[in-house]
């Protein structure tokens, strides 16, 4: 066995333009290096209260059930599902992409009797399927589905969906894990009964923790279990005791991972949600515009995209990993490839919450035009960042 390492970690620098995890913006850094407090430190305690707080801002709702939950964007995801289901309950999962099909193997895993209503990767789900599929099982307990699908880029609109959910009386139950705070996400307005999403996308802070968010009526059905959960760290029944005025202990909370999300939060905050939202659409129309001027072609459909992950075809004789691997390697650059069906065939372009800026977005365009020239893919970098440029130059 050899030696251990004398010297400090140090891992290189990355501009993180990916799927996620995202750029964390340096207040958050700084936070994360506060002294630790216990868990049950009043001064803690004040701290979570703004954290709740600051969640039922960014969410859009006065739920009082709003905190993180201890795990990433899936550990939330799992929250929702084995809290509001129980063996023999029946769900609609919306799927048009990786994630949607993760909340259906869970809520198979959990005894649910699942019902998917399939859309191709790319577009949205049409609210006419899941209204034939409430029809079919009139007992639905709950519809879930994915608002931003961060494995193709789209951004499913709710609107119709949530109202078919409350004339048929099921819980809805909402992955914003992609899109939280990087475009709009009106939770109360929705009737969104379970909403969870990801310290490590828009909202500018490592990965490790899920915010999460339940109504009044998720509440109720928590309340009216038959049995308990059967994952009990994910208990939101017993989550909510330490969480709400009893500090009652559950588990110990990852301390320095709530000041991240705690400053994070705050950051969003003093940009303000409409500004935030402009900035990413901005950013996002521009890096469509580039894309376009450079000969490659967006995947996701045009009305549906999602700001804060643009997905690209890779075109025809270019080698998808040499690329990733090239921008990274050579200019210190991460983009996400495709999943699934899409391995290979696509790019993801992160432009989120703090990196969610011109100059990473201008860093990028120079880099990928030089490397696929050198695939023998003619792209026009200059008309490129052109693109790019006219479109950030126009006011909102």
């Amino acid at each position: 066995m050899g030696e251990w390492p004398a010297s400090m970690l140090n891992p290189p620098v990355r501009v993180l333009m990916g799927p996620g995890p995202s750029p964390v913006h340096p207040r958050v850094y700084r936070a994360m290096v506060a002294p630790v407090l216990g868990y049950q430190d009043p001064v803690f305690h004040g701290i979570m209260d703004e954290v709740k707080a600051l969640l039922r801002l960014v969410f859009n709702t006065s739920y009082e059930m709003s905190f993180p939950v201890s795990g990433t964007g899936s550990a939330g995801m799992e929250t929702a599902v084995c809290n509001s289901l129980e063996p023999g309950d029946h769900i609609v999962v919306a799927i048009n992409g990786f994630f949607g099909g993760r909340i259906a193997e869970m809520a198979r895993r959990y005894g649910a009797e699942v019902t998917v209503v399939e859309a191709p990767w790319g577009a949205i789900v049409e609210p006419a399927a899941i209204k034939a599929a409430l029809e079919s099982h009139p007992r639905t307990k709950a519809i879930a589905l994915v608002h931003g699908e961060t494995s193709t880029g789209v951004a499913q609109p709710m609107e119709e969906i949530a109202r078919l959910a409350r004339e048929h009386n099921a819980l809805l139950i909402l992955d914003t894990v992609t899109s939280l705070s990087g475009c709009p996400v009106d939770v109360e307005a929705w009737g969104v009964d379970f909403c969870y999403s990801g310290t490590q996308k828009c909202l500018n802070a490592p990965p490790g923790l899920s915010p999460f968010t339940v109504s009044p009526r998720g509440v109720e059905a928590i309340a009216g279990r038959k049995q308990p959960t059967t994952n009990w760290y994910l208990d939101l029944s017993l989550i909510r005791n330490y969480w709400e005025s009893g500090r009652v202990y559950h588990h110990t909370p990852p301390i320095s991972m709530i000041y991240a999300l705690r400053e994070a939060l705050a950051v969003v905050a003093e940009e303000g949600l409409d500004a935030r939202f402009k900035r990413h659409a901005r950013n996002a129309r521009a890096l469509y515009a580039a894309v376009e001027a450079m000969g490659l072609e967006l995947f996701a459909d045009r009305e549906h995209r999602l700001p804060s992950l643009t997905t690209v075809r890779v075109p025809e004789g270019v080698e998808d990993g040499r690329v990733r691997g090239a921008l990274l390697s050579e200019h210190a650059i991460e983009i996400g490839g495709g999943q699934g069906p899409l391995a290979g065939k696509i790019w993801r372009i992160g432009l989120m919450g703090y990196g969610s800026n011109a100059e990473h977005l201008l860093g990028l365009l120079s880099a990928l035009g030089g490397l696929l020239r050198r695939e023998g893919f003619k792209a026009d970098t200059g008309a490129a960042l052109a693109a790019a440029a006219e479109v950030l130059s126009q006011p909102d």
